[in-house]
């Protein structure tokens, strides 16, 4: 995925948007009344109205009619929202020296091959572990030029006394420790996600030969130190993503305003210049038929809450080192 065509072929698309019985045939809806199908006829016109008013402005970024158009801000926000749980204290263990070093202009380690396909949390509070995953998978292939896919669910059934709550929520530095205590963990193909919580079943799956040695939390608030980690690998980062710009996102630099209560646990995979809009590349979890191909491109700058960054992306990154 290069950036370039990240940005403008989000723009330059289109598309008309379909008709509620369209929309409801290519996203395989069904509802279970006559009552429920009128009020979502009424939620997704609604939404429809808000895309095209929007997509009028004419810009840096776009929004689309997507799988969550029947669903008001409030429901969308209660499903697929919320899985990221701050701890009170980050780790002692903080790289300063990336806030003294010089970053690259640009990086995108999807680009390079260093990062597996989007993935779907469905509605089960997990992002943290897909964000934990992401990082770890990434690592390793930079480390050891082999990209595994390794289990979300694991962590989802197994990674409760680190501090994490499965489907309710936990922390990707739980996540890492986890992997730690574990002596690594298995691939996807051997414990498939099932988006619920389920009984530990780490001791009959494949182990996918990754382990993690630690962990190193990026210094909080800084731009240029977010900028040297992403230059050496994806970072499993945090933002809040409960505001309606994400729930019909579909492409550009999105620049509208989206708060610091971080709630969302995703991966910084690259960041870049796109003519006068600075971004972060960012990859999701909520499957590749959201946003453009499962990405976001977050507006990148001191314009975008200062210091903590745009959606409080600076806040809490932090990432595993493999072995």
């Amino acid at each position: 995925m290069v950036l370039a065509t990240l940005v403008v072929s989000a723009i330059a698309s289109t598309s008309t948007t379909p008709s509620f019985s369209e929309w409801a045939k290519t996203h395989g809806k069904t509802y279970a009344s006559k009552e429920e199908l009128v009020l979502r006829r009424s939620i997704y016109a609604a939404n429809v109205a808000k895309v095209e008013a929007h997509n009028a402005q004419n810009l840096s970024w776009t929004m689309a009619v997507n799988k969550f158009s029947d669903l008001t801000g409030e429901e969308w926000k209660a499903a697929y929202t919320g899985g990221y749980r701050a701890k009170e204290k980050r780790s002692t263990n903080v790289d300063l020296s990336l806030l003294h070093a010089v970053p690259p202009t640009s990086v995108d380690w999807e680009a390079k091959g260093a990062v597996t396909p989007v993935k779907n949390q469905g509605q089960c509070g997990s992002c943290w572990a897909f964000s934990t995953t992401g990082s770890t998978e990434s690592s390793y292939f930079i480390t050891k030029g082999s990209l595994v896919s390794i289990s979300e669910q694991e962590l989802v059934d197994c990674a409760g006394k680190e501090g994490n709550q499965g489907c309710n929520g936990g922390l990707m530095d739980y996540g890492f420790q986890y992997i730690i205590d574990n002596k690594g963990i298995c691939t996807e193909a051997s414990y498939p996600y099932t988006a619920k919580d389920g009984t530990c079943k780490s001791k009959t799956c494949t182990k996918s030969g990754i382990t993690v040695t630690s962990f190193v939390d990026v210094p909080t608030d800084s731009e240029t130190a977010l900028m040297n980690a992403v230059a050496q690998q994806p970072i499993s980062i945090a933002v809040e993503a409960d505001q309606g710009s994400f729930q019909q996102y579909s492409g550009g630099v999105m620049t509208a305003a989206c708060g610091t209560n971080l709630d969302h646990g995703v991966l910084a995979v690259g960041y870049g210049v796109e003519g006068a809009k600075d971004f972060w590349q960012v990859k999701n979890s909520w499957g590749a038929d959201w946003g453009f191909k499962g990405y976001i491109l977050l507006g990148r700058g001191a314009t975008y809450n200062g210091n903590k960054g745009q959606c409080g992306i600076q806040m809490d990154p932090s990432y595993p080192k493999t072995a």
